[in-house]
């Protein structure tokens, strides 16, 4: 029986922008970075953008995995807060047009939905400015364990703990309703500045944990992957560790696996970390072997990197699809 899963963290709309490296140059902060802005800097960027070049996409870290989820057939929901606009109710419809369920969605009248500019150079690079807007208004008493009843998993975003007291709250109360819990550090940013808490809540709270190479060496202080791996399994049964192109270390209830990643022609790679996740969930939370979840992640990985944003065709599920038969 297929599992019920619900997200949370921040829902965006994505506006994916194929853009020039001089477009880049011309624009404040690193290529390759990402910059919170305001409403009205955002709209200025996408005003300098030619609106032939930009494409609409649901995004999020954690709607990016749920979303992903929803594919393999799992039930998903998601618990986040959007605007009551037009960006609002894109986002929505995606979501159900996808087969999740819109129930667990909060509304704000007040904030705009939250979109994320990613301008993509012809290396394949993000550079990303995002402004959360409504989904920076979830509030504490957003949050309960009726929330997470009748879930199997929660899937929460590492994002979410720059509000520390809203995190602790959401992990309580998803470990109140009986649910495990799995959460991807999400950058570097969020590990260096939680890194007084994140042991404690790992041990008391998470049973799955993602991390890429720089979040992974910021928790740990090594390059060392393996070293990453023995620091965070003190803490989570079942530990990955993302190395991008060079494939993945992976750990489940002791047992260590190092899984390749597929070689393909990258053109984006959006939402590449969030949907690896997926498959890795589905795999360990439906019985798959560690290898086979591993494999199903990173064949996963390999098809939203052949394209723009995080929403792999057709086409591209059912190339997934067939390693499960």
């Amino acid at each position: 029986m297929s599992k019920k899963i619900i997200g949370v963290g921040s829902p965006l709309v994505d506006i994916l922008a194929r853009v020039s490296q001089e477009h880049v140059d011309g624009i404040a902060g690193d290529k390759g970075g990402m910059c919170m802005v305001e409403h009205e800097e955002l709209q200025s960027l996408l005003s300098a953008i030619p609106d032939s070049s930009k494409e609409l996409a649901p995004g999020g870290s954690a709607s990016n995995t749920i979303m992903g989820l929803l594919q393999f057939g799992a039930n998903g929901s998601f618990l986040g807060k959007l605007g009551e606009d037009e960006r609002g109710q894109y986002f929505v419809n995606a979501f159900i047009d996808a087969g999740g369920d819109k129930n667990s969605f909060k509304f704000c009248a007040q904030t705009p939905t939250g979109t994320c500019l990613s301008m993509v150079t012809p290396d394949a690079e993000r550079t990303m400015r995002p402004f959360l807007g409504a989904a920076a208004g979830l509030q504490l008493d957003d949050v309960s364990a009726s929330d997470f009843s009748g879930h199997d998993h929660v899937h929460i975003e590492g994002y979410l703990l720059f509000n520390r007291d809203l995190a602790l709250k959401t992990l309580k109360a998803a470990k109140e309703a009986g649910c495990t819990i799995s959460v991807d550090l999400a950058s570097f940013e969020v590990v260096l500045a939680n890194k007084d808490v994140l042991p404690e809540l790992l041990e008391n709270y998470v049973d799955m944990i993602f991390a890429n190479e720089e979040e992974a060496k910021a928790f740990c202080d090594s390059d060392d992957p393996q070293v990453a791996i023995e620091s965070l399994a003190k803490y989570c049964s079942t530990v990955a560790v993302k190395l991008g192109a060079d494939g993945a270390w992976v750990q489940h209830n002791g047992q260590k696996v190092y899984s390749e990643a597929y070689k393909v022609e990258a053109i984006d790679t959006t939402g590449a970390g969030d949907l690896w996740a997926s498959g890795f969930i589905y795999g360990i939370l439906h019985g798959l072997s560690l290898e086979k979840s591993s494999q199903l992640a990173s064949k996963v990985g390999s098809e939203v990197v052949q394209i723009m944003g995080a929403a792999i065709p057709q086409d591209g599920w059912a190339r997934i699809k067939a390693l499960l038969d």
